[in-house]
């Protein structure tokens, strides 16, 4: 038995125990003489089966699932449940059973059988509140005796009080929290689990100068959840905190019982987008549980988060297939995917190697691919056009056709924005390789238990190599300038836990959609499925935020300078085709459209086309073969950049 085991255990003998104490106790309380006598006779006969059916009682009434340290009002009310069951228990027993057909009298009465209830209940909570008391004493004891890092909370009081009860219990550690300030003027004046609240998010810098001259400087600020929402101002905390040169941390996650409190840096891309669109938690593991998972290019960004999420999940089995060495070192050397359970393996190879890709499907036999592996920076693609088509076409086709010979249940590939009215090599690489599996899903349509093939499109994901965001922040530490192509360049944005989310909630839908198809011959398979995104943000207004995040003044402190828009690009990027029949799936923050796509054979001929491009370096014959099969392609020369504007409309804090 483990150490959790043997624990639980212990729990369980000393309710028990305590369940045949209370029995004494009462009648020790009630009864004196004789009529004590008279029931101390018969309790062996009584207690053994009482104590029995207690354990059933505490057992269902879900008195194990909880620690005693983090014992809690929802704890106390199923001690609460246990003990008045057990209590009309005895008086059904005594008063249908045992006192009309064996005794004649009551053996306990109601009297008794209420000053039970209350024993029952003292001795079962008791200790538990007097165990949470000795490690909330305990820990308020170290945290005075450790070198703890003096911190100032930020945040409403419901969610500073989570990170106190977490902060009490060891969960946040080396912290030592010694005010609270609060954007909400009814917190004023408060003081919770010991520590006060000073004030207003406004008065930041005269709190801080209170302690340094007091002579325990704050060395921290701590942000809860509710500090960064948009009437919290939390550009101005960002910007207070970069000029105090004190670090601001933020609250990632806070699990049941305050268990899984994690603190991560705030970055400025923590205040760039709308609210994370939420997920459904229990859909995603229902649906990844104990499968067979296999991600191409799982080194990246998006490929590494997609991995770490499946871990999460619970898959029993993933395979990560990387071209990268260093990438895929990487990736294993994860933390989260070595303390998984998750049977976690990788191999280098290439998507564009066939045979290789093949050898890999057909020896793991995966139940789901998310095919992740890609190349996506428009101005390297420009000029290496046949390494995009390489990799971004024949690549898919590749792990699709691997995938479809091995079994697999799901294929998702990842596409891109770009690929609607695509005006560049990575957009029309990429729209190839959706109508290639769209033409696949609808060739296997209708087969129980076919594969099925979707795309899912990002817009720009935040923290990814290549994003804007992580150059800017390199440019504004250099001092600048920031480089925008285009003044009225508008671009989508989201989180690499929001893509991969997307991806994982997009593959559920796909699979519960085989059978619907099967009824409906089709009618409503979505092939295409879209993050809401919210509004479009101008990157011009995104650069002048940034720098007034870093505690500058744009055009001032740092230049941002206007270089023209690079070959391939444009400056409004399209969620959906205009043809493309959109359709509800039932899923908050997914959008989705049923595919529209040539025939297999006519995909065929294309491909076949282009294989000879390839061949040839030819590339006006593979710009004719995408402009046949994606007749919105266009191939555009990058306009001259206009005057840039005076700056008006600052970015919404959403």
């Amino acid at each position: 038995m483990n150490r959790q085991g043997l624990k639980k255990a212990l729990i369980i003998v000393h309710d028990l125990v305590m369940t045949g104490v209370a029995v004494l106790a009462t009648f020790y309380v009630r009864f004196e003489g004789p009529f004590l006598s008279d029931r101390l006779v018969h309790l062996p006969l009584f207690l053994p089966p009482f104590i029995a059916f207690a354990g059933v009682v505490y057992w269902f009434s879900q008195l194990y699932r909880a620690k005693w340290r983090f014992a809690s009002l929802p704890d106390l009310f199923n001690i609460f449940r246990a003990a008045t069951i057990l209590a009309v228990a005895l008086l059904v027993v005594d008063y249908v059973l045992v006192s009309p057909q064996f005794r004649g009298t009551f053996f306990f009465g109601k009297i008794t059988i209420a000053l039970y209830w209350l024993i029952q209940m003292f001795l079962l909570g008791g200790p538990r509140l007097a165990f949470r008391y000795l490690k909330y004493a305990r820990s308020r004891h170290t945290l005075g005796r450790d070198a703890s890092t003096p911190t100032l909370l930020l945040g409403r009081g419901s969610d500073v009080e989570v990170v106190l009860r977490a902060i009490e219990a060891g969960t946040v550690k080396k912290t030592q929290p010694k005010g609270i300030l609060s954007y909400r003027a009814d917190d004023l004046g408060q003081s919770m689990r010991g520590v006060p609240v000073l004030g207003t998010f406004a008065d930041l810098d005269q709190v801080i100068q209170d302690f340094h001259e007091r002579g325990t400087p704050i060395r921290r600020l701590l942000a809860t959840p509710s500090a960064l929402m948009p009437e919290a101002n939390p550009d101005m905390l960002l910007a207070r905190a970069r000029r105090l040169g004190l670090p601001l941390v933020r609250v990632t996650s806070l699990g049941e019982g305050m268990r899984d409190a994690e603190l991560a840096p705030l970055e400025i891309e923590d205040l760039l987008l709308r609210p994370t669109v939420q997920i459904d938690r229990k859909r995603l593991e229902t649906f990844i549980r104990g499968k067979r998972v296999l991600v191409t290019g799982g080194g990246g960004s998006i490929g590494s988060e997609i991995c770490t999420r499946v871990v999460a999940f619970g898959a029993s089995d993933l395979l990560i297939l990387e071209s990268s060495e260093p990438s895929l070192h990487h990736i294993l050397e994860n933390p989260t995917l070595l303390s998984s359970d998750t049977n976690v393996d990788g191999v280098i190879a290439d998507v564009r190697d066939r045979d290789r890709v093949r050898e890999v499907m057909n020896e793991f036999r995966p139940e789901v691919v998310f095919h992740a592996a890609a190349l996506k920076h428009v101005p390297y693609l420009e000029k290496n056009w046949t390494e995009g088509i390489k990799t971004n076409v024949f690549g898919s086709v590749n792990v699709a056709d691997a995938a479809v010979e091995a079994g697999a249940d799901t294929i998702v590939m990842i596409s891109t924005d770009k690929a609607i009215d695509p005006v560049s090599m990575l957009g029309a690489t990429k729209r190839f390789a959706e109508m290639y599996g769209q033409a696949l899903d609808a060739e296997f349509m209708g087969r129980n238990g076919a594969t099925r093939i979707i795309a899912v499109r990002f817009g720009n994901v935040l923290g990814s190599v290549g994003s804007v965001v992580p150059k800017f922040k390199a440019q504004i530490a250099r001092g600048g300038p920031i480089t925008v192509t285009h003044p009225d360049m508008v671009r989508y944005f989201m989180t690499t836990r929001e893509a991969a989310d997307l991806v994982l909630t997009s593959a559920s839908h796909a699979e519960e959609s085989r059978a619907l198809t099967e009824r409906t011959n089709g009618d409503e398979r979505a092939s295409v499925y879209v993050l809401k995104m919210g509004q479009p943000v101008r990157i011009y207004e995104l650069a002048e935020r940034m720098i007034r995040l870093a505690g500058y003044e744009p055009g001032e402190d740092i230049e941002i300078a206007v270089t023209g828009t690079r070959p391939g690009e444009r400056l409004h990027e399209i969620l959906f085709a205009r043809e493309e029949p959109r359709t509800e799936i039932g899923i908050d923050g997914v959008m989705a459209a049923k595919p529209i796509f040539a025939d297999r054979a006519r995909v065929d001929q294309w491909l076949q086309m282009l294989d000879r491009a390839l061949a040839n370096g030819d590339r006006a014959l593979a710009e004719h073969v995408f402009e046949e099969a994606i007749p919105e392609f266009k191939r555009r020369k990058p306009a001259p950049p206009p005057a840039v504007p005076a700056p008006q409309a600052r970015l919404a804090s959403n």
